[in-house]
This record gives C-alpha cells, sequence and structure tokens, in this order.
C-alpha cells in the first residue's frame, strides 16, 4: 500500500535558479541534480519569495551533508558581529571614528576594524556646525567645521613597522587635543572649493562672503587671511549671496601657480545660471583673471593643469577632461569652444574734473577692438527749485564699437579684410603709427534735456570718468596669442 509523507524542510537553503537579467537566462548555481533539471518552488506558496512570472527560478538546496538521514547539518558558521542592546543609529556630525591600519605592501588591511576596547572617537565643538572636510598633513590632521578651521595632531605617540605591527607606544592617543585656528571662519557647506600648494590651503565660507587661505608652516605661518578682502569685497558678496544651493569649486593651477574659484549658482534648469570663474595670484596679492570656462572639477599634475568641463555648452551633467596651456591649441579655446579676450578699466584722470574724452589709443598687438567706451550716470537727483525742472532718468554718454586695424580696413572698391585689398586702404577703425593704435571717439548716445548740440554728428564722450572693454576681434589670427601693454586717452576739460 503506497502512502504519500509530506517532507518539511528545516535549516534549508533557498537557492537562486537563474539570473532574471541573462537572454536566455543562466544558471547562478550548480544543481545537485545530474540530469540538467532542477527542482522547482511554487512561489505563490507561502514563506517564499519570488512571483508567478518566474516560477522556476527558485530551488531548494538541503542543509544535510550530502543529504543523508541525520547527517551533519550545515551551520551558521561563526558570527562576525556583536548585538547591541540598543541598536538606534546616531548621526554625529561634529565627531571622528578611526579604525585599523591599512598596508599594501604587507596586505594588511583593518579599515573595518574598530575596537571598542580603545577610545577611536574624537569630537569637535557642535557649535561650530558639522564637519564638512579633514585634511592630513604630516602629523597634523586640519579639520574644516562650517564655522571653525582647527587642527589636531596625529599618530604622535606611536611608530608601526612595516609589517603593520606597534613597534613602541607611549598611550592609546591617536587623535590628540584638538586647537582651533584664529578668526571664526569655516568652509560652511561648500568643501569643494578646499584647494591646497605648499602649505597653503584655500577655501572659501560662503556664509560670511569670505574666500580664504590657510598658512600653516612650520614655523606657525599667518594663520587665516580673507584673501576676498583684496579689492573684491562687493564681488563676493554679491556673488555668494545669488549662489543659494549651487557650487564653488576650488583648484590649484600649477602652470600659473593660481588658487582657482568657479562660482556656479543654482539653477532648476541646468546651464543656463550665470557663473564666475576667476583666479588668486599670490605675486601680485590679487584677484587677476575671469576665465569664460565652466568647470566641474580641476586637478594639477606635475607641471600641467586639467580641469573637467561639460561636453556640451550649457549641459552640466555630462564632462570630459581637458588640459589647458597646450601651446599647439588656441588660447580661450575651453572644452572645444572658441572664445574672446577681453580686458575691462576705467579712465578716471583728473578725478574732480568733468571731462571730454576725445580719443583712444593702446600699445600692444593687432586684433584688439573696444566694444564699449561709456561715461559714469548723469541725471537723477538734480532738482531745479527755480524752474521746476527735474531730471528723472539717468543719461550716459556711449561710444560707437570701433573696429580692429583689420576688421575696420576697406578699400574704395568695397573690399573688406581678409580679402585682397587694393590701395588706398581706408580705416573704419583703429589706424597705427609707430606701431601704436589710435582711434577717435564717436558718441552714439541720445542727446539729453538741454544738451547743446552742433554740427551734423557729436565726437567725445563726456563724464567724471569712463568704462572701457577692449576685446580680441573674430578676424585676426583667430586663437592665436594677442598682447596689451597700455591704454590711454586724450582728453579736454568739458565747457559744462
Amino acid at each position: 500500500m503506497a502512502a504519500t509523507i509530506e517532507v518539511k524542510y528545516f535549516n534549508s537553503f533557498i537557492l537562486r535558479k537563474v539570473l532574471d537579467t541573462a537572454t536566455p537566462p543562466v544558471p547562478a548555481w550548480n544543481g545537485s541534480r545530474g540530469d540538467g533539471t532542477y527542482p522547482a518552488i511554487d512561489p505563490t506558496s507561502s514563506g517564499y519569495p519570488g512571483t508567478p512570472t518566474n516560477a522556476k527560478n527558485w530551488a531548494v538546496e538541503e542543509a544535510r551533508i550530502r543529504g543523508g538521514y541525520n547527517n551533519t547539518s550545515a551551520g551558521y558558521g561563526v558570527k562576525a558581529y556583536l548585538v547591541e542592546n540598543n541598536p538606534n543609529a546616531s548621526r554625529r556630525s561634529n565627531a571622528m571614528i578611526y579604525s585599523g591600519i591599512f598596508n599594501s605592501r604587507t596586505g594588511i588591511n583593518d579599515t573595518n576594524v574598530f575596537s571598542v576596547g580603545d577610545d577611536i572617537t574624537k569630537a569637535v565643538d557642535p557649535a561650530n556646525g558639522s564637519i564638512q572636510k579633514l585634511f592630513a598633513e604630516d602629523t597634523n590632521l586640519i579639520i574644516f567645521q562650517e564655522k571653525k578651521v582647527s587642527r589636531a595632531l596625529i599618530d604622535k605617540d606611536a611608530i608601526f613597522t612595516a609589517e603593520g605591527g606597534q613597534l613602541t607606544s607611549l598611550g592609546k592617543l591617536v587623535i590628540g587635543p584638538v586647537s582651533a585656528f584664529s578668526g571664526n571662519f569655516g568652509i560652511s557647506k561648500n568643501p569643494e572649493s578646499f584647494a591646497t600648494y605648499g602649505n597653503r590651503k584655500y577655501f572659501t565660507d560662503k556664509d560670511r562672503n569670505a574666500v580664504l587661505r590657510l598658512s600653516s608652516g612650520a614655523g606657525g605661518g599667518d594663520g587665516i587671511t580673507e584673501i576676498s578682502n583684496y579689492g573684491m569685497i562687493d564681488f563676493f558678496r554679491d556673488q555668494f549671496g545669488a549662489l543659494g544651493s549651487g557650487k564653488l569649486v576650488g583648484g590649484w593651477d600649477i602652470y600659473n601657480k593660481q588658487y582657482l574659484l568657479s562660482i556656479q549658482p543654482y539653477s532648476e534648469t541646468p546651464g543656463t545660471a550665470p557663473y564666475k570663474t576667476l583666479s588668486f595670484d599670490e605675486q601680485v596679492q590679487g584677484w587677476t583673471s575671469l576665465y569664460s570656462y565652466k568647470p566641474t572639477n580641476s586637478i594639477s599634475l606635475k607641471s600641467n593643469f586639467y580641469s573637467a568641463g561639460p561636453i556640451t555648452v550649457g549641459q552640466d551633467n555630462s564632462s570630459k577632461l581637458y588640459q589647458h596651456y597646450i601651446s599647439t591649441q588656441p588660447r580661450a579655446n575651453f572644452y572645444g569652444v572658441q572664445y574672446n579676450s577681453s580686458v575691462e578699466f576705467i579712465f578716471n584722470p583728473a578725478v574732480s574734473m568733468s571731462k571730454v574724452f576725445k580719443t583712444i589709443n593702446y600699445e600692444g598687438s593687432n586684433g584688439w577692438q573696444v566694444d564699449s567706451f561709456v561715461s559714469d550716470f548723469t541725471g537723477i537727483g538734480s532738482v531745479d527749485t527755480d524752474f521746476e525742472n527735474f531730471a528723472t532718468t539717468n543719461t550716459q554718454d556711449t561710444s560707437a564699437l570701433i573696429y580692429s586695424y583689420n576688421q575696420g580696413a576697406y578699400d574704395n572698391y568695397g573690399n573688406t579684410f581678409p580679402a585682397r585689398l587694393i590701395p588706398p586702404i581706408n580705416r573704419a577703425g583703429f589706424s597705427r603709427k609707430e606701431n601704436k593704435y589710435m582711434s577717435n571717439l564717436v558718441n552714439t548716445s541720445i542727446a539729453a534735456p538741454g544738451e547743446v548740440i552742433f554740427g551734423q554728428s557729436m565726437t567725445g564722450i563726456k563724464g567724471y570718468f569712463s568704462t572701457v572693454k577692449i576685446s580680441t576681434d573674430t578676424i585676426t589670427d583667430l586663437g592665436g596669442m594677442k598682447e596689451l601693454f597700455a591704454a590711454s586717452s586724450d582728453y579736454i576739460e568739458s565747457a559744462y
């Protein structure tokens, strides 16, 4: 008489039969049946994982060795953990924890070992915010919090052998006492602004509108210096105020020995927010250049400077590596995009005199044009109580675009550069004499109320001072070297 006996599996293994992602399915384990088939488990049964779509993707492997009755069963093995009485997680953003050492030569890797028998944690003042960055320098650990920068001695009391063992020890202290640098500055929440060279570290404190340099040499250095004060207080105050949750990407340019900082405000549409990339030079103690590119990261390797930038202009979600300062590559070309170089400055001689700027000239290379020549504002706030005349608009004198020496060249037959010109050659922009380029200033502004106009045209820019922008043109040796040594303007006193 036949009988059916229900077998229950205790201490057995539920195994995955095939890989779902493979086509056709590939066995993920070697089954115990020699005919190549696998015992299937109904995934709809209680206690087994799976769904009806993968009904034969799970199998049971018996826990008994060789499957014999009362044979030795597979055990759980050694537990590599301890059960805590209170397993609740805690976040200590102002604390540090250290593990065992790592020695690549001997293969010792104790970075996942945290000895509860030792004092392995060190906390800093929580009033200064969370720890945003750690930087190890020799036997010092520099701790950057949101509102404070501190340092602690590390490995001062222990020497380790090449095999990873402890040779001598004067105590269990690994991270020594924490001492703060003077000054209420931190790194806010922008650790990406950090860069280092030699004994100098550069970073930003957005919450205090500051760009900072930390010098911590063997002689003590000069501590924290606010380098944003070097003529750029208003600039960084405005830029950091509009940053939002954007990024401040810092890096060290080893080629020019400059700290590079890219201010990238947040925008819901990537690539649309205006950004500013500029550099600080220790030799002149000032911010020397603004750049057209927007790096996502930057690094110096040996004598070369690299940055990562967007593959497509305006897209921030992809980037490629770019090497700067290659002699065979065009100048002002970043990530495959050609830009124009420009210089903006102010003419302000005889500061208390109302002037008329008549000309502009410069010493340097061919290929520079004047984009704008604009005077200061006049008009608002001028009240004449006798005649009840009130100026309601601001007015400025502006000049027309002044073409470069080549760009403004043309002949009497209508030919322009770079076509072949037939003498006599005329110039609509800069002309050259003894390698100095000069041009008159043609006023293109609308006449202000009460202003006296004479003749068919009016030249000169009237004002106390004028802001001038000079840039490279788009036709003269594009991407080549352009030099600009000096610029000046001839002016006379205004007749008011």
